[in-house]
């Protein structure tokens, strides 16, 4: 690498972090996160949010699909949109729109993550997941699918979204391990959202006993704490 083309990846890459500081300091200067928690509040705008859905049906997709995507790439929690998009669109369409925008979304970010910061990721999680690493190696597409299907064994999302850069996948193999892998986790959360919407569909206050006796509910919660289960199982073999 001449030291042009390292001086233009440095650039770009401060370019990037600078923008992804801004944002984020621009949605939590902007966001009271209480807000997003707090009963009223959502009974309060759910209906002006259910009635722009129906009246802009692409739009309000569109710009759903294309805030997925900035969400990864500005290092979101992935639970957070999963939940908000079953929430407002139910969890089959929730389904297909989180997934098509999370793949993408990580595409894109592993993209720039392998192109600009390298050196910075391999230095930083090479030796703490070593183990996986010679592992995924023998089959990057198979084991990085399984490796998706179970959370990430632990792994925070962006940790998930960032360690293949270590072992220099294909772009092609993390797309496809990406969108394979997510569809459990996806659906069981964005059903967790739908549920949580039907609850408060069905009950002007939300209670411990309507929650825990749902259906909608406590499935999606049951088949959440069975990937933990499993995700804890593989960090104890692997990590």
């Amino acid at each position: 690498m001449n030291l042009k083309s390292l001086n233009l990846k440095l650039v770009l890459g401060a370019i990037y972090l600078a923008i992804l500081i801004a944002v984020l300091y621009f949605i939590f200067s902007r966001v009271d996160i209480q807000d997003l928690t707090n009963y009223e509040f959502i009974m309060e705008n759910r209906e002006t949010i259910f009635k722009y859905k129906n009246e802009n049906f692409l739009l309000f997709y569109f710009i759903f699909f294309v805030g997925i995507i900035f969400w990864n790439l500005i290092l979101g929690i992935g639970s957070i949109p999963a939940i908000i998009g079953g929430f407002i669109f139910g969890k089959w369409w929730g389904t297909i729109i989180l997934i098509l925008g999370n793949t993408i979304g990580a595409t894109l970010f592993y993209f720039l993550a392998k192109t600009f910061f390298s050196e910075f990721i391999e230095y930083h999680l090479s030796k703490k997941f070593s183990k996986f690493i010679i592992f995924i190696k023998k089959n990057e597409l198979l084991y990085f699918t399984i490796f998706r299907l179970i959370g990430g064994g632990g792994a925070p999302l962006p940790i998930q979204n960032t360690l293949p850069v270590v072992f220099n996948m294909s772009i092609k193999n993390y797309m496809i391990g990406t969108f394979l892998g997510i569809i459990p986790t996806t659906f069981i959360t964005v059903a967790l959202g739908s549920g949580i919407e039907s609850v408060i569909e069905k009950n002007t206050k939300l209670t411990f006993s309507s929650v825990f006796y749902s259906p909608e509910i406590y499935i999606p919660i049951f088949c959440f704490l069975i990937i933990l289960i499993a995700a804890f199982i593989l960090k104890r073999i692997f990590f």
